[in-house]
């Protein structure tokens, strides 16, 4: 078996990811300081959060989720003691990637002081952490990082990774169809003697390309014994015989010819789509090989939609196609994307690019070498773009080929995170 070279050099870099994981993530999560090597030494408070020390004084920092939109809820004590919290005054900077910074203010409530503003997503941030107390000033600083790799220059370039900026789009929303190609009614011609006789020569067999005057064959008269020929009434292709040398005509069509320089699409559509789809809609139609592929095709619109249903409850619906290069041939099998709706959309991002994190959807968005989910909440889809409502700026480079090397990182270290 072989592989391509991107799949290949794909195979090597999540095997790098895998074995220097530790080396590549950019932190922790909630509650974990820069040195991702002693991780599992940071100091947890009595709530699970990460504990922040100076002298007799001790702050808990954590996130909490449960039932309500992501708040920070910080914990004081002296001496082991819980504090009154309205004794602290807090402030809490979380820098972010991309430059922006979230600044929280607290007031208390309960034992704890809470943030008036919500910890938005992803709980990935710098955090700079400054106290007063009893007129004593505190700060701290640490990382808690999460969703969050780091790619050296070589990785990246055996990654095969792809990125693409976040920006309004156009959703064409289609409903496929499958049909037929037919020879168009109106281009059949039968080929008929003007007088019953003999069939004495014929000079076309099938599959022959005529033009119009051309002669077609020689019958004689049973009436007159005299012989004429017979010429096509237009150009076309012969598509079937009836008669041969010998025959007599008796009032039937020699043979048939076609013009298959335009052809008809019957295609055929359920009640779910009938409801969808209408006369002058416009539609590409993909023979069942391109449509594999996902390119090419001919475009057209919807000339017919039949009034009555069939026994398979099925509506019969028609295109009309060119067919000067004879691609598409009657009898081919085919599908038809209609274009129901299009909506320009302010922020949408390629559906390749969307991956799962913590049960949410995300894509990885980037900032040099370092890549980070970005929690989206989504809208309709195309199936090729799929709307951004929430969670991403516009203008924002993000991962649109191979996220998968990064998601299956980044989850490894998503288990120690507290949410």
């Amino acid at each position: 078996m072989t592989f391509s070279k991107n799949r290949l050099a794909a195979s090597m870099l999540l095997a790098a990811l895998t074995l220097t994981a530790p080396q590549l993530l950019a932190g922790g999560g909630h509650g974990h300081h820069d040195d991702d090597h002693v991780e599992a030494e940071d100091p947890k408070g009595p709530n699970g959060g990460t504990l922040l020390s100076e002298g007799a004084v001790d702050l808990e920092i954590t996130v909490f989720e449960r039932g309500v939109p992501p708040e920070m809820r910080v914990y004081a004590y002296r001496d082991g003691q819980l504090l009154d919290p309205a004794q602290v005054e807090l402030s809490v900077a979380l820098g972010r990637l991309g430059g922006v910074t979230d600044t929280l203010s607290f007031v208390a409530e309960g034992d704890y002081l809470v943030s008036e503003q919500v910890v938005t997503e992803p709980h990935s941030f710098d955090v700079r952490v400054k106290a007063q107390l009893e007129g004593e000033r505190y700060q701290w600083d640490y990382a808690s990082h999460e969703g969050r790799t780091t790619l050296s220059d070589r990785l990246l370039a055996l990654s095969g990774v792809d990125t693409a900026v976040a920006k309004g789009q156009t959703l064409r929303f289609t409903e496929t169809l499958f049909g037929v190609v037919q020879p168009a009614q109106e281009r059949l011609f039968s080929v008929s003697a003007p007088y019953n006789g003999m069939v004495e020569r014929l000079y076309v067999n099938i599959g022959d390309r005529v033009e119009q005057g051309q002669a077609i064959a020689e019958v004689r008269s049973n009436d007159t014994l005299q012989r004429y020929t017979v010429t096509a009434p237009a150009d076309g292709e012969v598509i079937a015989q009836w008669l041969s040398v010998g025959d007599q005509t008796n009032g039937q069509a020699l043979l048939q010819l076609a013009d298959l320089s335009q052809v008809w699409i019957d295609l055929s559509a359920f009640p779910q789509a009938l409801e969808k789809i209408a006369v002058g809609m416009p539609l590409t139609v993909l023979s069942m090989h391109d449509a594999e592929r996902c390119e090419g095709g001919a475009r057209s619109r919807i000339s017919y939609i039949a009034p009555t249903m069939t026994g398979g409850h099925i509506a019969r619906a028609r295109a009309v196609i060119d067919n000067a290069d004879g691609q598409w041939r009657p009898g081919m099998h085919v599908q038809a994307r209609v274009l129901t709706e299009q909506r320009e959309v302010p922020l949408a991002v390629h559906v390749d690019a969307l991956q799962r994190f913590r049960d949410m959807d995300v894509v990885f968005g980037r900032y040099g070498n370092t890549f980070e989910v970005r929690m989206v909440t989504l809208g309709d889809s195309d199936g090729e773009y799929v709307e951004v409502l929430e969670g991403l700026a516009p203008g924002t480079e993000y991962v649109t080929v191979n996220s998968y090397l990064m998601i299956a990182d980044v989850s490894k270290d998503a288990a120690k995170h507290d949410h």
